[in-house]
């Protein structure tokens, strides 16, 4: 669901002696949760800013407190984004059980004000903004840098700009929410302060405060700079089936653009309709977008959501090799989504890590690339006191796997997927699609491997 509000504030900003030539104009957008993705890209809204006047701008709690489970303000101005739907830690919201509260923004100087945007995430009643939005130059003599609660704010120099409210009529409203505050003739006005008076949007409980991921202010004069996801040069491509939109973002490094755009993009788009093929599950919706973001760091690849992050530096190292695969395998965890159970239930069972992992790689050496052997008998026998465990994780799990979708049931990986994205994983599984137990399966595996591993390779026929 996406949706437009223009609101005119005309005569209610005339009445706080504001020249008013124009109009203020609210556009809200919403992502809902099947398509909301790390991006944070939406119809009508801007993509969130790295660099934008609330920078480096001064947050301060006028009144209210922030909610320990969350992060601290600057999670609303560092230009980062959460990865996942319920990332508490990468939001700043309100205690529980509390109202809300008043947030105050010192832009240190007085600015010509283009717009306003806030951003928020969550799968549930927490997604919607509800707030107030006012502004001051600080010049007047009754001004009040510090109102409470009680505190009017039209009578201390406060000037009310904008009335915010995303919740939908019917539902609980989970997603993505962006809404951007303008003004028709291109400048909210010039103001050092913003003040946002900030509502729950629920009673029904006590979690009803919004988690706000970003607070972007953009000036007159100011470079908005490049998206807090996705930079404005990402690369776009959709999947081989239309479905799914995919961006791979090289800014961070340029010398892998021209590989992640003719080499990493056409097997991603290829692959990802065929890994949703490969892990169906009963009223399970993939994600319709994910982001590739390849920059400097450590390890390898990591993916939160639907944000895949890339180390440049090993893939530099790995384009002859393992490079694509390897983002073959953080896209199988696209797909997967296991998460999501354990968000909408607290009771239910946590997938292993060993087969979380182990499918992934299952998919991208038993699949995408079996002629690279990554994971097969050959592979093993590079590897000094190699002894296989089921759980080893990786290449070794997916070899297990393997074995058995190949000995007992083709569909077996289906089934433990679907049962892990549903939070209903327990070993019984292996017993109903197989007749043999976890650890029998195990067992015949590991036998059958050592006993390979044990033989003696054939020699290498000499050319005559």
């Amino acid at each position: 669901m996406k949706f437009l509000i223009s609101l005119a504030l005309g005569a209610s900003v005339l009445a706080f002696g504001v020249v008013a030539r124009g109009e203020i104009k609210i556009v809200a957008d919403h992502n809902p949760n099947e398509s909301a993705s790390p991006a944070f890209k939406f119809k009508n809204v801007p993509t969130p800013s790295k660099n934008d006047a609330a920078t480096n701008a001064r947050f301060t709690i006028l009144d209210g407190e922030r909610d320990d489970n969350g992060g601290d303000l600057d999670k609303l101005h560092d230009g980062k984004l959460p990865s996942e739907e319920d990332e508490p830690a990468e939001n700043f919201f309100s205690n529980a059980a509390t109202e809300g509260g008043r947030l105050r923004v010192d832009l240190g100087k007085l600015i010509e004000i283009k717009q306003v945007n806030t951003y928020s995430w969550h799968p549930n009643t927490r997604g919607p903004q509800v707030y107030k939005l006012y502004a001051a130059d600080g010049k007047a003599e009754t001004f009040n840098a510090q109102p409470r609660k009680a505190t009017e704010l039209e009578k201390c120099g406060w000037k009310l700009i904008a009335k915010v409210d995303t919740r939908p009529k019917e539902g609980e409203g989970g997603g993505q929410y962006g809404v951007s505050i303008s003004d028709s003739d291109g400048i909210i006005g010039k103001y050092r302060y913003l003040l946002f008076d900030m509502v729950r949007t629920e009673n029904d409980d006590a979690f009803g405060n919004t988690f706000y991921s970003e607070i972007d202010v953009i000036g007159n004069d100011s470079d908005a700079g490049a998206g807090a996801g996705a930079s404005e040069q990402a690369f776009i491509m959709h999947s081989a089936d239309g479905y799914c939109e995919i961006s791979i973002d090289t800014s961070a490094a340029p010398t892998l653009k021209d590989w992640a755009e003719n080499g990493l993009a056409p097997v991603l788009a290829e692959w990802y309709p065929k890994i949703v093929a490969m892990l169906p599950s009963e009223a399970y919706t993939v994600p319709r977008q994910f982001e590739v973001m390849i920059r400097p760091g450590k390890g390898v690849a990591a993916t939160g959501g639907a944000r895949v992050t890339a180390n440049s530096t090993w893939l530099q190292t790995e384009l002859a090799g393992e490079a694509i695969g390897e983002l073959v395998h953080e896209e199988v965890h696209v797909v997967q989504q296991y998460g999501n159970a354990r968000r909408n239930s607290p009771i239910v069972t946590r997938s292993p890590g060993w087969l979380v992992e182990g499918i992934a790689d299952y998919i991208h050496w038993f699949k995408y690339e079996p002629q690279s052997h990554g994971a097969d008998l050959i592979w093993m026998r590079t590897r000094r006191n190699f002894s296989p465990r089921y759980d080893g994780s990786y290449r070794v799990t997916a070899n297990f796997l393997n074995w058995v979708t190949e000995k007992y049931d083709q569909d077996l990986v289906k089934q433990l997927n679907a049962a892990m994205r549903q939070g209903k994983y327990h070993e019984d599984l292996w017993k109903e699609h197989t007749g043999h137990s976890l650890h029998e399966l195990a067992d015949e595996w590991k036998a059958g491997l050592e006993e390979q591993l044990a033989m003696p390779t054939e020699p290498k026929k000499q050319s005559s």
